[in-house]
């Protein structure tokens, strides 16, 4: 039992400011946890088919970092290997509310997800996205782009196993 608390209380405070950023304004959000890379990618992904939504395009980042380097003139690694991916899907739903409210929100189509880990935390597991947001939106517009926010940061909580 007290093992049990002690490890709810370590998950809780490495979790706690990474859940703050979330709550700001910040155009970037981004969570971590502490695991092994390959569950949480699957974990993402299940989290994002698992609403019925097809990822239409799996990134390796990492890998093209590792392989294009040495014609830069650097073998500096900054990734796992193969632990720096992005996922990109769309909602017809949530997209066509979007675009209806404005059709110039089409550039936020589709959504990406970022995962990683780097070479410097190895044992940390990042999941980030960009919050859609513009300064110049209708009350519409900006309502229909905190849904798909909503969305994102659905997907990314649930592939973490955070509270929602």
């Amino acid at each position: 039992m007290t093992m049990r608390i002690l490890l709810s209380f370590s998950c809780l405070t490495l979790l706690t400011p990474c859940l703050a950023s979330a709550a700001d304004t910040s155009p970037v959000v981004r969570y971590s946890v502490e695991g092994k890379y390959e569950y949480v990618r699957d974990d993402l992904i299940n989290a994002i088919t698992g609403r019925g939504l097809v990822i239409d395009h799996n990134s390796h980042v990492a890998k093209m970092l590792d392989r294009t380097g040495k014609d830069l003139g650097t073998t500096k690694r900054i990734f796992g290997q193969d632990q720096g991916q992005t996922f990109s899907f769309c909602s017809s739903v949530v997209s066509r509310k979007t675009m209806e409210a404005d059709p110039h929100n089409i550039l936020f189509c589709p959504y990406t997800i970022a995962l990683y880990s780097t070479l410097a935390e190895p044992k940390k597991v990042y999941l980030a996205y960009r919050r859609p947001q513009r300064t110049d939106d209708s009350a519409a517009s900006k309502a229909a782009l905190k849904e798909v926010e909503k969305l994102l940061d659905g997907i990314a909580r649930e592939a973490l196993n955070l509270k929602q």
